[in-house]
């Protein structure tokens, strides 16, 4: 039987990257990821843990470690947050291009300036087109569930891509949840040991990562692309072999009362939670209100996008970061996604939540309210920051 145990979230990645044998860690603290590494450090001290703990002078020693040591055939992991992650973002474009499947948790905080540790999407949106496989979670649960879920897939040869797992920070990273923790057992047999396709190592000298010329480079990238837009097939089959494990199933976008609903907000990460409690309000008041709820952000789902939102008449997309000078950049996928389909919802996007500002259930049904008037005058598609003060 899985246990079932009251656990604050980082607590739950760090015993989740324990259980799946990982065998380097390199680490640099920063709020709010720092309570991942610290457990991590306390279980390898301990010698519950046969890894390799690397505390490095700067993010980007972190992810240049993990560079080195999955190169070499060793799973490898680090996380970080915020301007950790902007100091870390030149690395990220390299694992990404050497085809290194290294996991990446990144507590989600805002980037400076102001200066502030709360949470929003800002430091995700930096690097989108990183080349990294990204999801976005909604609670602990899926933390914990989606590091054996990143391993499994990232590692699979026709994949060989590293992984981002998005968690908001503060709201999920130091918050105590319920969580099912997965036996050892079963986690060995759904995570089998690494078995790296190539690897550095001295008895048989290889290059990885070489100058490229202008004449390939083009051609080395458009792989690149493609390759991990075609892992999407294998995205969808490690999700269902962890659900038919544990029970819970996964998919790259998720509807919740959506099927029949004339308007719908479209979230990601942890305030689809909230959204659905005014989505529920909203029901029982006779509304046609639903929520669709995009957890796989690269890959972009577009086609599951599209099946889950065309019958719509106008969506309500919620961004937690600003495009200086343009609208969401959810929204702008979004739009993206559904441009040149003649009966395409109208797509009002609004910018909430920033900077770990509270976003209720009131506001949802305030931002739906808001929408819903402005498409009807023929403001179709609407961009606000929403609950600015005069």
């Amino acid at each position: 039987m899985a246990k079932r145990v009251g656990m604050e979230v980082s607590i739950a990645a760090a015993e989740a990257v324990k259980q799946a044998n990982v065998d380097v860690i390199s680490a640099y603290p920063i709020t709010p990821q720092t309570h991942i590494v610290e457990h991590l450090s306390e279980i390898v001290a301990n010698g519950e843990m046969d890894a390799e703990f690397f505390c490095v002078e700067s993010e980007h020693s972190a992810m240049s470690v993990c560079i080195g040591s999955e190169a070499t055939g060793a799973r490898s992991f680090t996380c970080t947050s915020a301007q950790g992650l902007a100091l870390m973002a030149e690395m990220t474009y390299i694992a990404s291009g050497l085809r290194l499947p290294i996991l990446m948790i990144v507590a989600n905080r805002t980037l400076s300036a102001p200066l502030s540790i709360w949470n929003d999407h800002s430091d995700a949106m930096m690097i989108r087109d990183c080349g990294w496989v990204q999801y976005f979670v909604e609670n602990g649960q899926e933390v914990y569930d989606h590091v054996f879920i990143s391993y499994r897939l990232g590692e699979d040869r026709n994949v060989l891509f590293p992984v981002i797992i998005n968690m908001d920070g503060f709201v999920l990273s130091h918050v105590i949840e319920p969580i099912e923790l997965i036996e050892q057992e079963k986690i060995d047999q759904f995570l089998p040991p690494y078995q790296p396709l190539y690897q550095l190592h001295p008895d048989k000298p290889i290059t990885m990562g070489a100058f490229a010329l202008p004449a390939i480079f083009a051609e080395t990238k458009k792989a690149q692309e493609v390759a991990l837009r075609s892992s999407m097939p294998k995205i969808l089959e490690v999700w269902k072999a962890f659900g038919d494990m544990t029970g819970r199933y996964y998919q790259p976008v998720e509807t919740y009362k959506a099927e029949d609903a004339e308007t719908l907000l479209v979230t990601m990460g942890s305030i689809g939670e909230t959204a659905s409690v005014a989505i529920d309000k909203m029901r029982e008041e006779g509304r046609s209100v639903g929520l669709v709820k995009i957890r796989l952000w690269r890959p972009f789902p577009f086609d599951e996008l599209k099946r889950a939102t065309l019958h719509a008449k106008q969506l309500v997309v919620i961004d937690r970061a600003i495009s200086v000078g343009a609208c969401g950049p959810v929204a702008s996928e979004v739009k993206a996604a559904l441009y040149g389909d003649d009966q395409r919802p109208s797509v009002y996007n609004f910018v909430a939540g920033i900077s770990g500002r509270d976003v209720t259930p009131s506001d949802f049904t305030k931002m739906v309210d808001k929408a819903e008037i402005e498409i009807e005058e023929g403001r179709k598609d609407g961009y606000e920051i929403y609950g600015v003060r005069e």
